[in-house]
């Protein structure tokens, strides 16, 4: 988990020079693209700074402490390890104040909320979960009043279809609200607020698609063993950094729920997780494969209601004597 140090004072406080990033601005932006975990470097001025307060009558009371060192951190991006980097910056920021033990010491950044820890294992679950229990629902009141039978394929598919948005549109709106009523003092935008409830929307309604078309294929009693492989390997590739995992799970990245959450870091940021050409061809292909699976189940659903209802005319013709 690589980490950037650079030095912007060329003093006694400052480090090893940095050349490849000549702005504070190049730090943050390694630090944005992945490029390094973090990065720590020392202000311009900053041992000038220092010299001028310890030598001033007020100098305690002019001196700002956040003008030495400055650290950039992407808390939000699996925040479980991006606490053991903040730990390590924090360790040599207080190694610097042991050395200066007139200086205050760095600002400490607040302690990560630990409701962020739910954002890629809890909130990754819901689009996937939720679609199952309302398949099941819908897939059992179509059942007992044989809607089917009573439409043509074409407006039993849109009648679906249309279900399927309404839900996941409210669905994805609750969702998105949850987030923000536990964000605490999280500084987000309404135009932040609009883009997380359309990722979680797309993703809602390309589990639905793909659910559902699954549910016309396999038998229910098997239907929890599918569900419950599919919620554990889109977990598993949202939980944890590919830095830190075994190369094989890289193939996480062709799943929904990894970009899912790149995605909404890259929102929640400020654009600080740019993995836009990645993350949204990647979903919509999803869509367009849940959206032909869709289409091609309900036209075997629409079959097999048929053919009930031909199979019960044919059982209630009264046998005849010859």
């Amino acid at each position: 988990m690589n980490v950037l140090f650079g030095d912007y004072d060329q003093g006694i406080i400052g480090e090893h020079s940095i050349t490849e990033y000549p702005t504070a601005d190049d730090v943050r932006q390694a630090v944005c693209k992945s490029h390094f975990w973090g990065a720590i470097y020392a202000n311009t001025g900053a041992s000038s700074r220092l010299s001028s307060a310890l030598v001033s009558p007020r100098g305690a009371e002019v001196y700002n402490n956040s003008q030495a060192l400055t650290y950039v951190l992407n808390g939000a991006k699996y925040a479980a390890y991006a606490q053991t980097i903040y730990s390590s910056l924090e360790v040599l920021m207080q190694a610097t104040k042991r050395a200066y033990s007139q200086i205050n010491g760095a600002k400490v950044m607040a302690a990560i909320n630990g409701v962020r820890f739910y954002y890629n294992t809890v909130s990754m679950v819901m689009p996937i979960l939720q679609q199952i229990f309302f398949i099941m629902a819908l897939n059992g009141i179509f059942a007992e009043h044989h809607i089917l039978r009573f439409l043509s394929v074409k407006v039993g598919t849109t009648l679906r279809l249309g279900i399927s948005v309404l839900y996941t549109f409210i669905a994805s709106i609750c969702m998105s609200g949850n987030i923000w009523a536990f964000r605490e003092g999280w500084d987000v935008n309404g135009g932040q607020v609009a883009l997380t409830w359309m990722a979680i929307w797309l993703v809602m309604h390309l589990n639905f698609l793909l659910i559902d078309s699954v549910t016309t294929v396999i038998p229910m009693k098997f239907m929890p063993f599918a569900i419950l492989t599919w919620i554990i390997i889109n977990v598993s590739s949202s939980l944890l950094p590919f830095d830190l995992s075994p190369g094989f799970y890289r193939v996480g990245y062709a799943l929904p729920d990894h970009q899912l959450y790149q995605l909404l870091l890259d929102i929640w940021t400020d654009g600080c997780n740019p993995p836009l050409y990645r993350s949204l061809p990647i979903l919509f292909s999803w869509w367009i494969i849940g959206f032909v699976a869709f289409l091609a189940g309900m036209r075997k659903r629409h079959n097999e209601e048929m053919s009930g209802e031909t199979e019960k005319d044919l059982a209630e013709i009264p046998l005849t004597a010859v």
